[in-house]
Parts: C-alpha cells; sequence; structure tokens
C-alpha cells in the first residue's frame, strides 16, 4: 500500500515537472494565415518558435479575429484555456488585451504594433519604415510617370509613417514624383484592395505599394503591366516582373526570445521596436528589372542604416505645406514617430481623420 503511494506521488512529481517545462501559447490573427503578408509572417514565426523549442512549447492560434469585442472574447477564451503567453497581433486588439489581461494576472500578454502596457502586457513591433525608405528609393528610381500609388488600410501612425518613409525614400531620389493614396478601412480585403489598386492606375501610377494584408495590390500590378511593391513578406511569387521588392517583416528572433522567457521564468515587459539592426525588418530580393547601380544605391543605404550611420527622418523634412518639420542635423524621435500626423512634402491628398 505504502509502495503504490509513493509510485503514485512520484508519477505525479513527474507529471508536474513535464508540465512545468512547457509553455503553452496561443496566438490571435486579424487574417487568415494564408493571406500572403501580415498574418502569414506572424505564423511562420510561430512555427519557427515549434521547430526550436519542440515539445517544450504547445502553440494555438486563432484567425480572422475582428478587432473589438470578438477579439476580447478570443483572448479571453485563450486565457481561460491555460495559455501562459499569448501574443495579440494587431493594433485594434490593445484595449482588449489589455481589459483581459487584468483579469488574468498571472498570464503574459504581449501585443503587436500598440503603446499601451500594464504589468503583464509588453508591446513589440518592427521598425517597418526603415524597408519602406528603402523600397522607395526603388520605386522613386523605377516610376516613368511621376506617379505612384499607395493602398493604405486606416490612418493610424503606424501606417502615416509607413506613408511618409517611403515618400521620403522616393523623393530622395526623384524630386519630381508624389505619392498617391487611397485609403480602404480593412485590413484584409483583397477585392477592396484590388479595386484601389486599379484606381491608382487610372491616375497614372506606375508603380503601386500597399500596408494592406493581401496580395491583390501586385497581382493588379502584374495583371495591368506596372511595378509593385509588396509588403509583411516577400510577395514575388504573385507577380514576377511586376514585383520589384517587399518591405517584409521576421517576427522569429522576438517570438522565440518572448517564449523562452517565459519558459525560464525571466519574462519581464518591455517595448521593443526593433528594424533592420536585429533582423526584424528587411527588403525582399530585388528584381533584375531594377538597374545595378539602383540596386548598389539601396543595398548601401541599408548598410548604413544598420549600423546607424542614417535615420529615415533625419532632417531637414518637410511637410504638404513645405514647412520645415525637422531641421538639418536633428531627426524624428521615437517619441515623434510613434505620434505621425502629418503627410511629408511628395504626398499627394488630404489625410483623413481616424
Amino acid at each position: 500500500m505504502i509502495k503504490t503511494l509513493l509510485t503514485a506521488l512520484m508519477l505525479g512529481a513527474t507529471f508536474m515537472a513535464q508540465a512545468d517545462d512547457t509553455v503553452k501559447v496561443g496566438f490571435v490573427y486579424v487574417g487568415p494565415t494564408g493571406d500572403a503578408g501580415w498574418t502569414y509572417s506572424h505564423d511562420e514565426a510561430r512555427k519557427y518558435v515549434v521547430e526550436q523549442l519542440g515539445d517544450k512549447v504547445e502553440t494555438s492560434y486563432v484567425e480572422s479575429v475582428a478587432e473589438g469585442a470578438d477579439a476580447e472574447r478570443v483572448i479571453r477564451n485563450l486565457a481561460a484555456k491555460g495559455h501562459d503567453l499569448i501574443f495579440t497581433t494587431s493594433f485594434g486588439y490593445m484595449n482588449p488585451t489589455l481589459k483581459v489581461a487584468k483579469r488574468f494576472p498571472n498570464v503574459k500578454f504581449e501585443h503587436a504594433t500598440g503603446y499601451k502596457q500594464s504589468k503583464n502586457v509588453g508591446t513589440y513591433m518592427a521598425r517597418a519604415y526603415q524597408a519602406r525608405y528603402l523600397t522607395g528609393l526603388v520605386a522613386g528610381k523605377m516610376t516613368k510617370s511621376n506617379v505612384i500609388g499607395y493602398v493604405a488600410s486606416f490612418p493610424i501612425p503606424e501606417v502615416i509613417r509607413g506613408i511618409n518613409a517611403f515618400t521620403k525614400g522616393v523623393r530622395e531620389v526623384n524630386p519630381d514624383a508624389s505619392v498617391k493614396v487611397v485609403w480602404v478601412s480593412t485590413w484584409y480585403d483583397p477585392a477592396k484592395e484590388r479595386e484601389a489598386a486599379e484606381t491608382l492606375i487610372l491616375q497614372n501610377a506606375d508603380v503601386l505599394t500597399q500596408h494592406t494584408d493581401s496580395a491583390a495590390v501586385i497581382q493588379t500590378a502584374e495583371a495591368k503591366g506596372k511595378y509593385a511593391i509588396g509588403y509583411h513578406s516577400d510577395m514575388s511569387a504573385y507577380g514576377s516582373t511586376a514585383h520589384l521588392t517587399s518591405a517584409v517583416h521576421d517576427w522569429r528572433p522576438i517570438y522565440l526570445a518572448k517564449t523562452k522567457a517565459v519558459l525560464n521564468d525571466s519574462w519581464t515587459k518591455e517595448d521593443l521596436w526593433y528594424g533592420i539592426k536585429e533582423g526584424v525588418t528587411d527588403i525582399a530580393p530585388l528584381n533584375d528589372a531594377i538597374p545595378a547601380d539602383v540596386k548598389a544605391m539601396v543595398l548601401a543605404k541599408k548598410a548604413e542604416l544598420k549600423a546607424g550611420t542614417i535615420r529615415v527622418f533625419d532632417g531637414p523634412v518637410k511637410d504638404q505645406s513645405g514647412m520645415i518639420k525637422v531641421k538639418k542635423g536633428a531627426s524624428l524621435s521615437d517619441g515623434d514617430l510613434k505620434g505621425f500626423g502629418w503627410y511629408v512634402e511628395g504626398v499627394d491628398g488630404k489625410l483623413p481623420k481616424s
């Protein structure tokens, strides 16, 4: 009897040790994993964590979760089901994440692109504007009409920052070019993205880019004989002739580090903003249609950004009216970048209210 009891206790202790050595991680996605863009890049990072940690990690995800009340329900369900760490991967999940985190203080939360934190909520995002700037250099050199089209999602600082960085790159190599923006008020809607791309082409745009999640803009450019620049992931498979390059994200370093931190009980809330230096943002391979001297220039600028010898918004920077917003020798701070609410010189059109 005593021997049986001891055996049971030992088995129970072994089970507890195994449970303690495993971290359960949940992911909440705003789009489908097959969107070829934002959600795809996050899910690739999730898979990488599993590859690296094996049976030390158990992951699950919920895709196509609308921002707002539905997000809160999904996040709450993941927390209630025993997840130790939850990544919420869209800006509109910020307040729902904070609300659920308050109810589940022992669960760790990481929110992408947000700016609010709490004791158990950290934030992270990519300095995608660095890659945007580099792709703007490409677009400025490749346009013939001097009209470049930009399909944008929502007028929040993250998106405005990307438009401005892209436009700054365009104007640096081609002061005669302008960037036209069409807002679609969605992160992922291939039909709306395609319609916006076609509208921009009708307005004489011969190079397109996007801050949306599907490959519809690339596919439209391919069909119409125009160039395009993708976002989130390498979208060359969707338009081998049209696709010049993409501004891409690699969330793997962040996801692996944060999961390991929960495993070894060293997790702390942080406000991470990683870029080219840390390998979290980059550009996809450059199309052979881009002249060799342009490729060399872009790669040289990338090296300077990585080394920190230049910053995208080093002055002088002017707004649409021509007013100097950043003087020569100065640069926008991270706080300024996170609150971007104005267009730089070269953007054609008025900024809508968010």
